[in-house]
């Protein structure tokens, strides 16, 4: 009974997640966006915060559109400049990245992202960085200074998400915000994959490349959308066109 009972103990060890064991991960990062990267082969996620996806678009101080998300990353990348991160691996994600929280010369950088304006902070996990946001409001740092919707509603076009920002948004703004992965012009120029639903209700994504791609229409009513990467297109559940 007791080597039952401590065979039971050792097999449910066993099948704990390999992300318990959290981990140091350094070096110079590939970084994706405002808020994923990758170190050599370790596709990490930054925790307790959300920035925007290189393709969402936002409104700027004077109204008009601007790719707030491509701004984040190049922001990001310009501050970090190529030095060496390090990362403490707190858990893995569903989609396979490691979740982390960095540092870049002793910098926490998801706090610097926060207080930019370069992110939000990921309240209803920590509370860490509510000071920081609290700041970049304050000081209509980042997409502050515009009009923008937060990142987790524009992920999944949530019709009934409240637009934050300085700038008194006009009455077509959540159209714009919402809209603005969907329409017949790429974001940005990194963002020039096309996603589709086909008729079986599959997301389909279609890299320059494809055989259909110019045949593909960016319409809102058919349900399309740009993408930055394959990675991001498989993120949202969408497969690769077969021909």
């Amino acid at each position: 009974m007791k080597f039952i009972s401590a065979l039971l103990i050792f097999s449910s060890i066993l099948s704990f997640p390999i992300a318990a064991h959290a981990a140091d991960v350094s070096g110079v990062p590939k970084i994706h966006d405002g808020d994923t990267l990758a170190i050599g082969a370790v596709k990490l996620r930054l925790s307790a915060i959300d920035a925007p996806s290189a393709d969402q678009l936002c409104l700027n101080n004077k109204g008009e559109r601007w790719t707030c998300g491509a701004a984040a990353r190049d922001a990001l990348i310009h501050h970090v400049d190529k030095k060496n991160w390090t990362c403490h691996v707190l858990r893995a994600n569903r989609f396979g990245r490691s979740v982390a929280k960095c540092d870049v010369d002793g910098e926490d950088i998801q706090g610097w992202l926060v207080k930019n304006g370069w992110a939000l902070s990921l309240s209803r996990v920590s509370h860490d960085y509510d000071a920081d946001q609290k700041a970049a409001r304050e000081a209509k740092a980042g997409m502050w200074a515009g009009a923008f919707i937060a990142p987790w509603d524009w992920r999944v076009r949530n019709k009934k998400t409240s637009i934050l920002g300085a700038v008194k948004a006009p009455p077509t703004a959540r159209a714009i915000l919402l809209a603005s992965a969907s329409g017949p012009v790429a974001p940005s120029p990194d963002c020039t994959i096309k996603g589709n639903v086909n008729r079986s209700g599959v997301c389909i994504y279609h890299k320059p490349t494809s055989r259909w791609y110019a045949q593909i229409k960016m319409k809102i009513s058919k349900g399309t959308r740009w993408f930055c990467s394959v990675e991001e297109a498989e993120d949202a559940g969408c497969r690769e066109t077969r021909r």
